[in-house]
């Protein structure tokens, strides 16, 4: 089956990946992007998730082009890393505003399609450090370990109407995101991964694509890390 599948965030980095995988598996991929030039080869929309009327015209065109939205992918993300000692309320907010109250209005926005077809998936890109924490990324760890709290409520408020909410965590990723980690805290992070090494975009879409795909129909509210092993256990 051919489905409507909606990634934010879809021109770069994991968010590429996952629209090339699912693509590749057969599925009508739109992508959102914010800036710059979108990749080509998808149905790509102009969308700031901090605006619920840019999220709605967004999903809008999207239902117009490929139909109703039947998979999401929420992945658009920024950071703004600071010491929270310094950090000022504005670098707080936006990044929670982007992070997870934008993973908010796609739900939104998507959410009655999927009630009225009884029938959906939705994919929440969170990351490792919603679970353990980073030094500098209060900001970025508290709307990642939100999340799992929306996923999970999603998941009990829709489970009935056969629509899943799942969360994938990323690990330490070679992405242009990654690139400003510092060496220090790089090598930190790969003595603590059992797999010793960074992990691509293309192992995070394949869990992605897992999730959303009717093999993991029996599968909701649950958190799959795809770190090589970091944090395990916590």
């Amino acid at each position: 089956m051919t489905r409507s599948v909606l990634v934010s965030g879809g021109n770069r980095g994991i968010g590429l990946a996952i629209a090339r995988t699912l693509a590749a598996a057969g599925d009508k991929v739109a992508i959102t992007y914010r800036s710059g030039e979108p990749p080509p080869g998808f149905f790509a929309v102009r969308c700031d998730v901090t605006s619920t009327e840019s999220v709605r015209e967004a999903v809008e065109q999207v239902r117009v082009q490929q139909g109703p939205v039947q998979v999401l992918v929420s992945n658009a993300g920024v950071v703004s890393d600071n010491l929270l000692m310094r950090m000022s309320e504005d670098e707080f907010r936006s990044v929670l505003e982007t992070n997870l109250h934008g993973a908010v209005r796609l739900t939104q926005a998507v959410m009655p399609d999927m009630v009225a077809e009884r029938w959906g998936r939705l994919v929440y890109v969170s990351s490792m450090t919603g679970v353990t924490g980073a030094p500098g990324q209060a900001n970025y760890s508290s709307s990642k370990a939100a999340l799992v709290g929306l996923a999970r409520s999603v998941a009990r408020e829709l489970g009935s109407r056969r629509i899943t909410a799942n969360v994938v965590a990323p690990g330490l990723i070679e992405t242009d995101m990654t690139e400003g980690v510092t060496a220090k805290r790089r090598a930190q992070i790969l003595s603590e991964t059992i797999l010793g090494r960074a992990g691509t975009p293309d192992e995070v879409a394949a869990a992605v694509a897992f999730l959303a795909s009717d093999e993991a129909g029996y599968i909701t509210a649950a958190l799959l890390p795809v770190t090589g092993g970091a944090g395990v256990g916590i």
